[in-house]
C-alpha cells in the first residue's frame, strides 16, 4: 500500500510539472499554451488556467527605450555570417593602445600586445582553405555589390562554395569562377535568376568557364537547383524597358499560355521572356523594336523573332 501510494503521489507530482512546463494543461488537457513574459506566467489558451506564475526571464537585465540605447548597452557580438571567411567569430586585438578601465598601456606592454596583435593576423589565414576563403568571399561582397544581390542570397551563394572547397571542386579552377557560379545558383535557388552574361560582364571571365563551373558544382553537389521561370524574367526586363503595367502583365498571361501548350520545354527562358514581352508590347500599344528587347535580355534577335513566330503560330495571337 505506501508503494502504491507514493506510485500515485510520484505520478501526480510529474503532471503538475508538466503542466508548470506549459506543455499539457491538467484541467483540459490541452496544449495550446499563451506565455505571458510581462507577468511570468502561463496560461492555458483554452479554458484560462494559470499553469505557473514563475516563469524565468531569459533576456537582458537591463531595460532600453530607444535602439541606440539598446545597441549601446549589448555585450554580444555580431550573429554568425557565412559571408565572412571566418563567419564574423574570430577575436580581434584592437589598436587601441589603453586597458579594460581606459588607461595607457606601458611601453612592455604596448609592445607585447603588438606582437599578439601580430601573429593573430597571421594565424586567422594560416591553411590555404583559409586563404582561399578570405579572397574568395572578399570576392563574393564586390560582386554582389555590384548586382545589387540581397544578403540572403549572398549568405546561399556563400554555404554553396564552402561545399564546393570542402570537396575539393576549386583545384584547377579560378576563385573567381567558382564565386561566381556560386552566386549564379544562389539566385536560381531563391527565384531570382540573374543572366550569365550579366554576371561574366562583372567578373570578367568568359561565359564558358562560367558555365564550366556552374556544370562542376551542380554534378558534384547534392543540390536541388530549381529551373529557371520565364516568368521571372518579365518584371526586371520590363522595369528597363520602361513598360507599363498592362504589358508587364500580358506578357505574364502569353508565358502562362505558352507553359500550358508546352511551348516553354527546352527553351531558353530569356528568350521566351524577351518573346512575351514584345508580343504584350504590341497588343498593349507600349511598342519596343525587337533589337531594344534583346539587348536588355541578352539574347540575339534572331532568338527573339524564332520564339515570337512560335507564340504567334501556337497560341493564335492575332499581333496586326
Amino acid at each position: 500500500m505506501i508503494g502504491l501510494a507514493s506510485k500515485q503521489k510520484t505520478r501526480k507530482q510529474r503532471e503538475r510539472n508538466l503542466g508548470a512546463a506549459g506543455d499539457v494543461c491538467s484541467a483540459c488537457s490541452s496544449t495550446d499554451m499563451f506565455i505571458d513574459h510581462s507577468r511570468g506566467e502561463v496560461i492555458c489558451s483554452n479554458c484560462g488556467l494559470v499553469l505557473s506564475d514563475r516563469s524565468i526571464d531569459m533576456g537582458p537585465e537591463w531595460r532600453a527605450f530607444t535602439a541606440d540605447e539598446q545597441n549601446a548597452r549589448q555585450r554580444v557580438g555580431g550573429p554568425q555570417d557565412w559571408s565572412k571567411f571566418d563567419q564574423g567569430l574570430t577575436t580581434i586585438i584592437g589598436r587601441q593602445n589603453v586597458d579594460a578601465s581606459g588607461r595607457k598601456l606601458t611601453s612592455t606592454r604596448r609592445a607585447q600586445i603588438h606582437r599578439l596583435r601580430k601573429w593573430q593576423i597571421r594565424t586567422k589565414v594560416h591553411s590555404s582553405d583559409k586563404r582561399n576563403l578570405a579572397v574568395a568571399m572578399t570576392e563574393l561582397h564586390r560582386i554582389s555589390s555590384q548586382l545589387s544581390i540581397p544578403y540572403s542570397i549572398r549568405e546561399t551563394s556563400a554555404v554553396i562554395y564552402r561545399k564546393a572547397l570542402r570537396k575539393r571542386l576549386t583545384r584547377g579552377r579560378t576563385i573567381l569562377g567558382m564565386i561566381a557560379a556560386s552566386l549564379y545558383l544562389a539566385c536560381r535557388v531563391h527565384q531570382v535568376p540573374r543572366p550569365l552574361e550579366e554576371v561574366c560582364d562583372q567578373i570578367h571571365i568568359t561565359r564558358k568557364e562560367l558555365s564550366l563551373c556552374v556544370r562542376l558544382i551542380l554534378r558534384y553537389l547534392n543540390l536541388k537547383i530549381p529551373h529557371s521561370n520565364p516568368v521571372e524574367f518579365i518584371h526586371r526586363f520590363g522595369s528597363e524597358l520602361e513598360l507599363p503595367g498592362e504589358a508587364k502583365k500580358a506578357a505574364i498571361d502569353i508565358l502562362e499560355m505558352a507553359r500550358k501548350e508546352r511551348l516553354t520545354i527546352g527553351k531558353d527562358p530569356k528568350g521566351m521572356a524577351a518573346a512575351a514581352i514584345y508580343v504584350a508590347s504590341i497588343l498593349t500599344g507600349a511598342r519596343r523594336t525587337q533589337l531594344e528587347i534583346a539587348r536588355t535580355a541578352r539574347v540575339t534577335e534572331v532568338t527573339v523573332r524564332n520564339r515570337y513566330k512560335e507564340m504567334v503560330e501556337k497560341l493564335g495571337i492575332s499581333t496586326t
